[in-house]
C-alpha cells in the first residue's frame, strides 16, 4: 500500500525559499517579485501587497551575495572609530545608526585604537564586504596610506571629528580651535594668568587645533603658553600636577583637552587636597556624564556630538542617492567641510557661581 502525503506549499521547510517559489505561490512572474523586493516600481498597489504577504508567509530572504554580484547595494555602511568606550564616539555611532536605519541600512562598527595599521586592516575588510559607504575617524589625518586606499575605492566616504588632509573627502568636525580659544579666554577673564594646557596625543588633528586655540588666546592676553603633553592616564596626570605644584611657579588654572584628562586632573587635585577653583581653576574640553554632579561641578566646552554623527551620515546617504540617481559615483562630488560650533558650559570649577537646578 502506498502512503500519499499532500505537501502544503505554505508550510515551512528546512531549505530557504527561492524567488521562483515566491512567484509561483503569488501567481506572478519572477520579474514582478524582483520589482517588489527592490521597492515596488511599476507594480500595482494590490499586487505589491499580495506579493509582500507571500514573501512574509514563506519567510523569503533575498540572496544578498547574489544581489551584490548583480551590482545591487548591500544596504550596509561601515563606521571606523578609535573606540566605542569613549562616550564621544559611542554617541556618534548611535547618531549614525539612527540615520542608517532610516535609510534601511545596517551599520557595521570597527575599532582602531588610533592605530593606523589596524585602521587599514579594518577598512580593507569592510571594502571586501562591499559596504555601500564608509564613515571614518582617521587615526592619522596626514596618512598617505589611508588617503591612497580611500582614493581607490568606488564608494562614498565621509570623515568625522578629523578631516583627511589633501583628499577630496567630505568631513564633519567641531570648531576645536574656537572652542579652545573660548575656554582659555574664560579662564583669563576670571583672572587666571598661569594656565597650563594639559594634554597628550598631540599628533591628533583635534588636539593640535585645541592647542593652537589655547596658544592664540594666551598670547593675545600677553601671557606665556604652558604645555604639558606627557599625560596619558591617571598616574601620569598625577605626576604632572605634582611637579607643577612643587615648582617655583604653580599654575592657577588647568585647561584639559580631553574628557578623560579632565577627569584625571579633577581626581588628582582632589587627592592632593587642592581647592578648586580657589587655588586652581579647572576647565575641560568635552562634556561627560558626571561633570555636572561632582562637587565642584566641572566647567567644559561641549561639542555637538550627536549632530556630528548625524550630519556625517546624512552626507553619506546624500552621496549614495546622487550616485543612484545619476549613475556617477557619489564620492566624486566636490569635498566639503562642515565645522560645527562648540559651547561653553560654565559650572563651578572655573570660578563661576554654582549653577542652580
Amino acid at each position: 500500500m502506498e502512503l500519499s502525503l499532500s505537501r502544503n506549499p505554505m508550510a515551512k521547510s528546512h531549505t530557504h525559499p527561492t524567488l521562483s517559489q515566491v512567484a509561483r505561490q503569488a501567481g506572478v512572474g519572477t520579474t514582478t517579485v524582483s520589482r517588489v523586493i527592490n521597492g515596488g516600481d511599476h507594480v500595482s498597489p494590490k499586487t505589491l501587497a499580495h506579493v509582500r504577504r507571500v514573501i512574509e508567509t514563506l519567510g523569503y530572504m533575498p540572496n544578498q551575495a547574489a544581489r551584490i554580484l548583480k551590482g545591487h547595494r548591500t544596504k550596509t555602511i561601515g563606521l571606523v572609530v578609535p573606540s566605542i568606550a569613549d562616550p564621544f564616539f559611542s554617541s556618534c555611532a548611535e547618531a549614525v545608526q539612527a540615520v542608517a536605519r532610516a535609510n534601511d541600512s545596517l551599520l557595521i562598527v570597527t575599532v582602531t585604537a588610533n592605530d593606523p595599521r589596524t585602521e587599514i586592516d579594518n577598512l580593507s575588510v569592510l571594502i571586501r564586504h562591499r559596504v555601500d559607504g564608509l564613515i571614518i575617524v582617521p587615526a592619522d589625518s596626514q596618512s598617505h596610506a589611508l588617503r591612497n586606499l580611500l582614493g581607490r575605492v568606488a564608494m562614498p566616504v565621509v570623515a568625522i571629528d578629523r578631516p583627511i588632509a589633501n583628499a577630496s573627502i567630505a568631513s564633519v568636525v567641531a570648531d576645536n580651535f574656537k572652542g579652545a580659544m573660548t575656554a582659555t579666554q574664560h579662564l583669563i577673564d576670571h583672572g587666571c594668568k598661569r594656565i597650563v594646557c594639559l594634554t597628550g596625543e598631540s599628533s591628533l588633528y583635534t588636539i593640535r587645533e585645541r592647542m593652537n586655540g589655547y596658544r592664540k588666546a594666551v598670547e593675545a592676553a600677553h601671557l606665556t603658553p604652558i604645555f604639558d603633553t606627557s599625560v596619558k592616564d591617571l598616574k601620569s596626570v598625577e605626576y604632572a600636577i605634582r611637579n607643577m605644584l612643587d615648582g617655583p611657579h604653580p599654575p592657577d588654572a588647568i585647561f584639559a583637552l580631553k574628557n578623560s584628562t579632565t577627569i584625571y586632573a579633577f581626581e588628582a587635585l582632589q587627592k592632593f587636597n587642592i581647592a578648586v577653583p580657589q587655588s586652581i581653576a579647572l576647565l575641560g574640553f568635552d562634556d561627560f556624564e558626571l561633570a555636572s554632579t561632582v562637587r565642584p561641578s566641572i566647567s567644559v566646552i561641549e561639542q555637538p556630538v550627536e549632530e556630528i554623527g548625524r550630519r556625517a551620515a546624512e552626507i553619506l546617504f546624500e552621496q549614495l542617492f546622487h550616485e543612484r540617481e545619476s549613475g556617477a559615483p557619489g564620492a566624486s562630488k566636490p569635498a566639503r567641510q562642515i565645522k560645527l560650533k562648540t559651547c561653553l558650559i560654565p559650572r563651578s570649577s572655573c570660578g563661576c557661581p554654582a549653577p542652580t537646578a
